[in-house]
């Protein structure tokens, strides 16, 4: 097929198609760098992906990496146990530190540990040897063989008198009852609440804090440590150096004095955690002591017979129980107590105060019950003289018990009442 020749305006159109062709070829064969072009229309900088990879990098991309900002740390929130640099807190109160003051008794040594010795106050923030069991005020390494403390009868002397300062004049009965009405209920809402571990550590604590913007400080005792209300009395006001000057049952108001600081208040360290209990001695022996097995098996069977002398609420108010038991051991020589719904350690304190309160012979914790025998040798005078001998004075400064000793009556268990609530 034979091509026709192409006229002289069709051949110029041509070439100047080929050569517009060709040249945008060229062009677009070696553009400019995408940055340049942005740089120069826009003035704009590219990210570092979008910019092609440049082994000597400009002024400007340099000035750039100089500039940026610095990467902060990860936040790392504060620890209680990180001491680094710190010293561990001193205490001047002259007492051991005990987790409870009212639910352990210093006399009963334990046979075991549950746990090493680590202190619940942590490591490194106190500077008192923690035994296991307390934080000893005196180094216990510095003691004698014979016990003797030289230092004790000088730091109780040392503490009562601060405390008869701090308390200053006695309180007369119109300031009495008007400190009295100020913390009732319909007064105000501030409580502190002592439960089944009695009188712990940190509650003097918030004892104090309480006392930073009041007088004096309700306190609402309900559970195991009020079958010993007199116990209780005794170490809020050994412990914290107040007064108590009213209870109505389980209810107790406790007073600062006339003279406390709360900026020259005693350094009281927390402790972080609840230590184990030791390890003590059996309850409930195999035998009862003089009696044989046969006859212990048989009382034990017996005892749980025996009409229920009570039934004990789960935290309630136990002041009244020992009285109770010491009257049912008149007529019977066996007394049963439920105690279901209770845990069961504290049934096994419950049985432990009434065995030293009563005194009685614990006899069995079987089906949650508490089966107390009176003994071969009961006397009913063996009670009044255990009281007499457990009633120390409430008040220690002489002259507040002169002034005060017609306000604050002996109730059945040993603690102080007010009748005028």
């Amino acid at each position: 097929m034979l091509v026709p020749p192409l006229s002289r305006q069709n051949q110029t159109l041509a070439s100047s198609l080929l050569l517009l062709f060709l040249s945008r070829r060229l062009i677009s064969s070696s553009p400019l760098p995408l940055s340049s072009r942005l740089r120069d229309r826009y003035g704009f900088v590219p990210p570092p992906s979008l910019l092609p990879p440049n082994p000597n990098p400009s002024s400007h991309d340099s000035d750039l990496s100089t500039t940026s900002k610095k990467k902060k740390p990860p936040y790392k929130p504060p620890s209680s146990l990180d001491r680094t640099g710190l010293k561990p807190v001193h205490s001047d109160l002259p007492f051991d530190f005990r987790f409870s003051y009212t639910e352990s008794d210093p006399s009963v040594k334990p046979i075991g540990l549950r746990e090493p010795k680590y202190s619940p106050f942590g490591p490194g923030r106190l500077d008192r040897v923690w035994t296991g069991v307390a934080a000893p005020a005196v180094d216990p390494t510095l003691r004698s063989v014979d016990g003797d403390e030289p230092g004790a009868a000088v730091d109780s002397e040392k503490a009562r008198k601060m405390r008869e300062r701090i308390l200053g004049a006695p309180l007369s009965p119109p300031e009495r009852k008007f400190l009295i009405d100020k913390c009732q209920k319909n007064r105000t809402k501030r409580q502190v609440n002592l439960g089944r571990d009695g009188l712990t550590h940190n509650m003097l604590n918030d004892i104090h804090n309480n006392w930073k913007s009041a007088e004096v400080v309700r306190i609402k005792c309900l559970g195991v440590p009020t079958v010993d209300m007199q116990n209780v009395c005794t170490q809020l006001e050994e412990r914290t150096g107040g007064l108590i000057i009213h209870r109505h049952g389980g209810q107790i108001i406790l007073y600062r004095g006339r003279h406390y600081n709360p900026k020259k208040r005693p350094v009281i360290p927390l402790m972080l955690w609840k230590p184990h209990d030791p390890i003590y001695p059996r309850l409930i022996r195999t035998t009862i002591e003089g009696l044989t097995i046969e006859e212990t098996k048989e009382m034990r069977k017996k005892g749980l017979a025996v009409p229920v002398l009570t039934k004990l609420a789960k935290n309630g108010y136990y002041a009244s129980l020992v009285p109770m038991v010491r009257d049912a051991f008149l007529t019977d020589e066996l007394v049963r107590i439920d105690c279901k719904g209770l845990p069961i350690s504290d049934y096994k304190k419950i049985g432990v105060k009434l065995r030293d309160l009563v005194p009685c012979i614990l006899v069995t914790f079987d089906k949650e019950q508490i089966v107390v025998w009176r003994g071969k040798n009961y006397n009913s005078n063996t009670c009044n003289n255990v009281d007499k001998k457990s009633s120390p004075s409430v008040i220690v400064s002489g002259s507040h018990q002169e002034s005060c000793g017609d306000i604050l009556d002996d109730t059945s268990d040993g603690c102080p009442s007010d009748e005028s609530s």
